[in-house]
């Protein structure tokens, strides 16, 4: 059945349908603690092929799992079946005067972007909002930090687009799609509102829904439509809401989007322990039409921490035992903000802190503090013992009952021996704690068991909800029953019967027949290199990936080479077991190594820091082939550029003759058969300009380290002058000495030699470099510039590992360029707008503040940018050697600035630059060929 499923589906999706091994492992990972491997991963572009999938699913009784981001925590986007993954092509978005349409891709916080300029916000707030989708917002009702259950999806969902188990497209904004809904459907209408009218005459079961929904509550369906609604629209509109995939696939979702006030202020409050916290809590919560949030950290939480850099002075000082609230107050004025401010002071003042209260207004401070909570999850597994598994809750109390919900919490920790972890979001009652049982000790399994047992009953005798805003999934589905009763739980699987007759939308989530399905399946764990064994696969690293949509992402690459080692470590593998291995070590080469882009945009967003392209470098130099070869480029590399700049001849000339476009596509074709690079259409000319000091006799000198590679391409633009050229113009203009270091030819930063650097510690030019040129000009004041972001990143890291070169003074050209030289420019900025793209290695380094400051200072237009597009993929050399990675990273870039009607753009990075004019028919060049050409 699964053989003629999926010879369907590739009759219309054909490269989008995904069977090998590794990519079935890889797409079967998600945030929970669960594992399983899908037997097909298909990435469908538009509704009409979810309508095919879905149909194809009913005629061979498949199910399916849908999925966006893969964040969710309790097993509801894991599928052993076929997983139909949701995000690219998925991404529309459309502002309204009181709405913000969205595709289910799209990430929560750009939504939050599009709607910035109108002062307004999406009303669901989740800690996983940078990387979460608005698919699975909606689906698991994820609420947050300060949207309580006033600002939920619930509560501002305006219309949604779904398509149902017989491919029905139902849009609750278009009348007419209703009446046809209702027209076609009457068994299915009449069956819901027979199911409305039997709650609503039993005044008893009314009372609890309400009562249930008045706190946060996403265990089982949404029975609050049935409710709060009386006509098929609305209820439709709703219950889907927390239905997490299982009773149709939401491809749209229109929120009415809420106030986002312009002025903030924040404060931790610390407290002797989490009882004395918790009658805090009860007097924030009191006040919640004035505080938007509180978010209560426990000891265990503020020490994993506590060794970040800018955390609070007060972390320092802090007990055993102690905790800390963080409370957000908002206003559209500032006097409001203030009048709050003075009220919760005295509120507070029954309850002793341990430091005073200091709110800050500072957005820098509140984002850090904001950035530590979000990322507690992750953070905390950092500290978490070898071998175990990260598991995560989140429930709810009334209130009035959440001093004795966190003190039952705490008794239950020590009953069953886990050091637990608790934090979340108190203004809501909302608990989030995590354990961390080794589930390869039959002991702690079972008291794993037994802990989930005793926390349900906990929860429902303080009638509290077992899953508050991260849905039920798999985790909690045994205790679906236990906390609604036995009448409510039978509606909920009715209203599974009729949405999803054959129950083939996510099986096992929500409504479960298996008692233990929430301790089955779980993650097998294996250590492996301490830099990256703390990941728990989380997604944070996702978005910024190059390689997401063509091969794999960080935490994909993370667990696949976990895998990878567990296999090897087992001693007595079966046949299905060595040939997984076989598979997946085959397959890594190319998935895991090949299309890394080693950018380490992963460090950047990480709450850990790891950084994933340390895999690929430590795989390259374990396995380096011509470390020889590398030795003597090394050695000889003034002659290894010329041989360089008669290659760049030679593909110059071979455009002359054939054409770029067929040079082009020979040479895809040569390397896709041996591997040879391929010569893009934008390739750059040969650098055949001459390198020669030029003193204005000025005072002020630059020490100007031109990279490599700049040394060897020269722009095949209008302006074709080489960067040198350039920048020597611009300090002719600032009246500044320019020199290049005598054997500035022999010079490179090492980031060539990379891929050997671990194997051969003489492979590290850089040093030498620097050694040349402190010599060189001993005695003078002056500055070392280099000319290429990736290659300045470079340096600076290595400057970094040495105290010989600590008094040298060393800048990116754009730092250069905005510090020194356009304070004596007389600058006549352009009349329109320009494209500007920060290459990854200006954002690790901190060079694209200079960047933009520099464009905005040359254009009384706008700097147009794809904020999405993290780093580009071209990788050094890889843009010539694996090109279907540069293609990929930058597909999104690419259809964004054809809408843009640029004629110029800029960046930092020669070779980057190559892609990002292939891709968008712009020429792209260096930010300093905008200042020369608007400078006098």
């Amino acid at each position: 059945m699964i053989t003629q499923f999926i010879d369907e589906c590739k009759s219309f999706m054909s490269e989008r349908v995904y069977d090998r091994y590794i990519e079935r492992f890889a797409y079967g990972i998600d945030a929970s603690c669960y594992r399983y491997i899908p037997k097909l991963v298909l990435k469908p572009r538009d509704e009409n092929e979810v309508q095919k999938i879905i149909l194809l699913s009913q005629k061979y009784h498949i199910p399916l799992t849908f999925r966006a981001s893969g964040t969710s925590l309790s097993g509801q986007a894991c599928s052993d079946s076929v997983l139909v993954v949701c995000m690219k092509h998925w991404d529309s978005i459309e502002v309204k005067e009181d709405s913000i349409i969205c595709g289910c891709g799209v990430i929560g916080v750009e939504a939050n972007n599009s709607l910035k300029p109108l002062g307004k916000k999406i009303g669901p707030d989740p800690a996983t909002i940078n990387n979460a989708s608005i698919g699975g917002i909606f689906s698991n009702n994820s609420s947050g930090m300060c949207c309580g259950v006033k600002q939920n999806s619930y509560q501002t969902i305006k219309s949604i687009r779904v398509i149902m188990h017989d491919g029905f497209l139902f849009d609750t904004a278009d009348k007419a799609s209703v009446d046809e809904f209702i027209k076609t459907h009457p068994a299915m209408v009449h069956e819901i509102m027979s199911l409305r009218e039997e709650i609503m005459a039993d005044s008893a079961l009314c009372s609890e829904i309400k009562r249930k929904f008045a706190i946060k509550n996403t265990t089982g369906y949404g029975l609050n439509s049935f409710v709060d609604f009386d006509n098929i629209r609305d209820i439709l509109n709703h219950i889907f809401i927390g239905a997490e995939g299982t009773l149709g696939f939401i491809s749209r979702v229109e929120y009415y989007s809420v106030e986002d006030f312009n002025y903030k202020a924040c404060a931790l409050l610390f407290y002797e322990d989490l009882v004395a916290a918790s009658h805090a809590i009860e007097i924030l919560a009191n006040n919640d039409d004035i505080v938007s949030a509180a978010e209560i950290m426990d000891y265990a939480c503020l020490k994993s921490i506590i060794s970040l850099q800018g955390i609070p002075r007060e972390l320092e000082r802090i007990k055993e035992g102690n905790c800390c609230i963080l409370i957000q107050l908002e206003s559209n004025d500032m006097q409001s903000l203030q009048s709050r401010i003075d009220f919760i002071r005295t509120q507070l003042e029954t309850i002793p802190t341990l430091f005073d209260i200091r709110f800050s207004f500072d957005k820098k401070e509140q984002d850090s503090w904001w950035k530590i909570r979000k990322g507690i999850l992750p953070l905390s597994v950092a500290n978490k013992r070898k071998g175990s598994t990260v598991i995560t809750e989140d429930i709810c109390f009334e209130i009035k009952n959440f001093a004795r919900g966190i003190e039952g919490l705490i008794e239950l920790f020590k009953t069953y021996e886990f050091d637990g972890i608790v934090f979340g979001h108190a203004l809501s009652g909302n608990v989030h704690f995590i354990i961390t049982p080794l589930l390869d000790d039959e002991k702690e399994v079972e008291n794993f068991a037994k802990f989930m047992d005793s926390m349900a009953k906990l929860v429902v005798s303080l009638k509290g909800s077992t899953k508050a805003e991260h849905g039920t999934g798999r985790m909690v589905a045994p205790f679906v029953e236990l906390e609604w009763g036995a009448k409510a739980y039978a509606i909920n699987k009715r209203i599974k019967k009729i949405f999803d007759p054959h129950n083939l939308f996510n099986p096992d989530v929500i409504i479960c027949d298996d008692p233990n399905i929430h301790i089955k399946n779980l993650k097998p764990t294996h250590s492996i290199d301490e830099f990256m064994d703390s990941c728990m696969e989380c997604g944070f690293c996702e978005k910024v990936c190059p390689s997401k949509e063509i091969t794999l992402s960080p935490r994909q690459r993370i667990a696949v080479y976990r895998e990878i080692q567990r296999l090897e470590s087992k001693n007595n593998k079966t046949q299905s077991e060595i040939e997984e291995l076989q598979s997946l070590k085959q397959d890594y080469k190319y998935y895991g190594v090949q299309t890394c882009a080693t950018c380490s945009m992963c460090y950047m967003i990480c709450p850990l820091e790891i950084d994933t392209a340390k895999i690929a470098t430590n795989i390259n130099n374990a396995h380096a082939k011509g470390i020889g070869v590398a030795r003597s480029i090394s050695n000889n590399l003034g002659t290894a550029i010329k041989f360089a700049k008669f290659g760049v001849k030679m593909a110059n000339t071979a455009q002359a003759l054939l054409g770029r476009e067929n040079t082009k596509n020979m040479s895809l074709y040569l390397n896709k058969k041996i591997g040879t690079p391929i010569i893009p259409v934008s390739m750059p000319k040969s650098n055949a300009y001459k390198l020669e000091n030029r003193e204005n006799g000025s005072e002020e000198n630059v020490v100007y380290f031109t990279s490599c590679l700049n040394r060897i391409f020269a722009p095949n633009t209008k302006d074709a002058r080489s960067i040198q050229e350039v920048f020597e113009s611009l300090c002719n203009k600032a009246k500044i000495n320019c020199y290049y270091p005598k054997n500035i030819s022999k010079m490179c930063c090492g980031k060539a030699f990379k891929d050997f650097s671990l194997k051969d510690k003489t492979l590290n030019p850089i040093y030498q470099s620097l050694q040349e040129i402190k010599q060189e000009f001993s005695g003078k004041k002056y500055v070392v510039v280099c000319d290429h972001s990736a290659c300045s990143g470079e340096i600076i890291a290595k400057l970094r590992e040495s105290d010989e070169f600590c008094d040298m003074k060393f800048q990116d050209v754009s730092e250069f360029v905005w510090t020194n030289i356009i304070p004596r420019l007389n600058i006549q900025p352009l009349s329109e707008d320009v494209g500007l793209y920060m290459v990854c290695s200006s954002k690790k380094y901190g060079f694209s503040e200079y960047l933009k400051s520099i464009a905005q200072a040359c254009t009384k237009g706008a700097t147009i940018e794809h904020l999405q597009t993290h780093c580009c993929g071209f990788a050094g050399n890889k843009g010539f050697t694996t090109p279907e990675l540069n293609d990929s990273a930058l597909d999104g870039l690419g259809s964004y600035f054809a809408t843009q009607n640029l004629k110029c753009a800029y960046s930092s990075s020669s070779t980057c630059e190559i892609g990002l004019s292939n891709k968008t028919n712009i020429q792209w060049q260096h930010i300093i060929y905008l200042l020369d050409e608007v400078s006098g």
